[in-house]
């Protein structure tokens, strides 16, 4: 690093810099103040502030639009990575004597954060105290930098975009009713029967209409299904074929409790089946940085030691 940049860093407030990043990722003086809960006004004398030090300017601002100089994208370039390890040093160094901390936000959807999350997290609570577990509900996919989140759990084939990611477990998915609604049923020996049946389908674009199966003796092939209602909710699904509304395609994760006690039983078990991909998974994300905060890291290892079996 050129001697100007290190002496402008040493001597710079460490959150101000944050704050700058933020700015860049954000686009926005308001949207980086919106992710760092702070007055747009706070965030303008802190870019103010820096530029001044630096006596450069990184941000050509407009009345709507706001992009990195060429300065400022050489000096951010250089900054960001030692910033995280400034941060790692420190923690690094408090660590040996203290108990991991801070505010922690965590993303995921409705189904496996009620499901899988919520009993894992209490036994987290216990174990880091002194971590605060901010846990962002949603069947949307937050936007990370966006919304100030740490770490997302996604359940997909497989990651896309720039965040980086690391398996937490692999998830199956089963065709299932209740007993009462198999009783009205004639005959369930192929998934082609579910041409006949009612069946609970996700409304979420894309997985409405098609239901896919694998065997050992077939190869992949698509079943049309229709039936109501449509639930964009996988917990609402689960609930409804258990009142014997139907035939449903659900997670092993949300239904395998079900199928022990017997208020659902699968339909296919010589098949696979899926809505998309037979090759699915819950996935852990976070932002594409050097620098992974320790209150992140000890989650992650809690998940991964808790579900390393499921």
């Amino acid at each position: 690093m050129e001697p100007y940049i290190r002496v402008i860093v040493a001597g710079m407030d460490s959150s101000a810099l944050k704050t700058i990043l933020r700015v860049r990722d954000m686009g926005s003086i308001a949207g980086a103040a919106r992710a760092l809960d702070m007055d747009p006004s706070s965030v303008s004398r802190i870019v103010a502030a820096v530029e001044a030090d630096l006596g450069a300017r990184l941000f050509h601002r407009t009345t709507r639009r706001l992009t990195v100089t060429e300065e400022g994208q050489r000096y951010l370039q250089r900054v960001a990575p030692l910033l995280d390890e400034l941060e790692a040093a420190k923690e690094e160094a408090a660590s040996a004597r203290t108990q991991p901390s801070g505010h922690l936000r965590l993303t995921a959807s409705v189904a496996f954060s009620c499901k899988v999350l919520m009993p894992l997290l209490l036994r987290f609570q216990e174990e880091f105290p002194n971590i605060v577990v901010d846990l962002q509900s949603s069947d949307a996919n937050l936007d990370l930098v966006e919304n100030g989140i740490d770490l997302a759990i996604r359940l997909a084939p497989s990651p896309r975009g720039d965040l980086i990611s690391t398996r937490l477990m692999h998830t199956r998915y089963k065709v299932v009713a209740s007993p009462d609604y198999l009783r009205s049923v004639a005959t369930c020996d192929h998934p082609d029967a579910l041409q006949q049946m009612n069946c609970l389908r996700y409304s979420l674009r894309g997985l409405q209409d098609i239901w896919c199966f694998r065997s050992e003796t077939e190869d992949a092939f698509d079943v049309p299904v229709r039936g109501s209602p449509l639930v964009s909710n996988a917990i609402a699904l689960r609930e409804a074929a258990v009142s014997g509304a139907g035939v449903a395609l659900l997670a092993d994760w949300l239904i395998d409790a079900d199928l022990q006690e017997g208020t659902l039983v699968q339909l296919f078990a010589d098949y696979q089946s899926t809505l998309s991909e037979f090759d699915t998974a819950a996935w852990m994300l976070f932002p594409d940085r050097m620098y992974l905060p320790r209150k992140v890291r000890v989650l992650i290892d809690f998940l991964k030691r808790e579900l390393r079996d499921v």
